[in-house]
């Protein structure tokens, strides 16, 4: 299909088709039509000059001629529209992360605008006021139910921070947002505390991060360690989970374009105060679901202790060039037996695929490759619509190419 380009803000107009069949919503897999569609808007377009309205440049400590306290000049604030591409809650995770990254000050409206409570929840303001925190960053218009947010960072801090989402909010969330910033810009290590939901709906688990994401990045040269204490289900939450970033002198660029080679399968049947059988149940599904296609995994049962009832099937994947990880949620109704065979059948959707890098981890690796000082390539299972809007912000803040075409992802910087 017709390659997409996405080019850095001060760059030339180039096309993006954001018709690609990657968007789950749509339900399809194959391609669409293509639009051409620029990622900033015309060429010499300029933010509103109401954009800085009410803002004052900072003092920097020193004195004019006159004796008069010398003000810096604020950065250009980067105006984004939150309701492309997907439209949730990964655009503003996402500029939290990229302004704490380079400095620069953004401001998003229409936060959320395509879901169906749009706005800030309290996972989304918790991720920005962790992004705030360890960026000693002015912020407006954090609030509940805000569509619109103002951010200027003064830099990252490493240090011992605790963030809390409160209930169910994703936990696993709000550390992707931070974690690159104090790895890179923190100037040393860093440990966190996260509560909140760790096994949720429309996010990475625990065990994906741990499984998968972890390995990943350290390949990648940013190096994180993870400890569960407790997870956290919807919708109560109350998860607790022990992070330590260490400093990282800077990203590795990849190549993971081959065929995914399979080493070694991985199940885990989960049950926190329920009846020890779930957890059995669920592992003995996934497991048998796996041996139909001729694999023989390695099989455990958990039963952790939590603060409420809930129940997931877990199946890893050990292979070249890395891992990947699939995590199926229970629900109240919802046998054990489909738990498990559901995390079992998207395993082997990717192991059919062929492809080396899992669809919703595609769209997390594409922002710390974008730092990388060459390029990058990545064939992935997938092309979401997460992918593809990833792939639109992220040149707003940084001097990037993004390129898709077909299975491949492109990450060039420019020089």
């Amino acid at each position: 299909m017709p390659a997409r380009s996405i080019a850095h803000p001060e760059g030339r107009h180039q096309a993006l088709c954001s018709g690609h069949g990657g968007n789950p919503a749509s339900g399809r897999a194959g391609p669409a039509p293509c639009l051409s569609v620029c990622p900033r808007g015309p060429r010499r377009a300029r933010a509103p000059k109401k954009a800085s309205a009410g803002l004052r440049d900072p003092l920097d400590g020193r004195a004019d001629r006159k004796g008069r306290p010398r003000r810096v000049p604020l950065p250009r604030v980067i105006e984004l529209d939150g309701a492309f591409g997907e439209g949730g809650g990964q655009i503003l995770r996402s500029a939290l992360a990229l302004s704490l990254l380079t400095g620069k000050p953004f401001r998003i409206r229409n936060i959320r605008a395509r879901r169906k409570n749009p706005g800030l929840r309290p996972q989304h303001l918790a991720a920005v006021r962790a992004a705030a925190e360890v960026g000693r960053a002015e912020v407006r218009g954090d609030a509940l139910g805000s569509g619109e947010l103002y951010f200027y960072p003064r830099g990252v801090f490493a240090g011992r921070y605790r963030f809390a989402t409160g209930t169910a909010g994703a936990a696993t969330l709000v550390f992707q947002t931070v974690l690159l910033p104090l790895a890179l810009r923190g100037g040393g290590a860093s440990e966190l505390v996260l509560e909140g939901g760790t096994h949720v709906p429309k996010s990475p688990s625990f065990d994906d991060l741990d499984f998968a994401f972890r390995p990943w990045m350290a390949r990648l040269g940013v190096g994180f360690g993870l400890e569960l204490e407790r997870p956290g289900f919807y919708p109560r939450g109350g998860g607790r989970f022990l992070a330590r970033v260490f400093p990282a002198e800077g990203v590795r660029p990849v190549r993971a374009a081959e065929a995914f080679e399979l080493r070694e399968v991985a199940v885990r049947g989960v049950a926190a105060r329920l009846p020890a059988h779930v957890a059995e149940r669920i592992a003995k599904s996934a497991a048998r679901r796996l041996a139909e296609a001729g694999i023989e995994p390695r099989t455990e049962v958990r039963y952790p202790e939590a603060p409420a009832p809930g129940a997931y099937g877990f199946v890893g994947l050990l292979g070249a060039p890395g891992p990947a990880a699939f995590t199926a949620l229970g629900a109240p109704g919802k046998p054990s037996e489909r738990v498990g065979e559901e995390a079992a059948r998207r395993a082997l959707r990717f192991l059919r695929r062929g492809a080396p890098v899992e669809a919703h981890l595609a769209d997390q690796l594409l922002l710390p490759l974008a730092l990388a000082p060459a390029p990058s390539l990545l064939r992935v299972e997938e092309v979401t619509l997460h992918l593809e809007t990833q792939a639109w912000l992220i040149p707003q803040f940084l001097p990037v190419r993004i390129r898709i075409a077909g299975d491949r992802v492109e990450v060039r910087p420019e020089t």
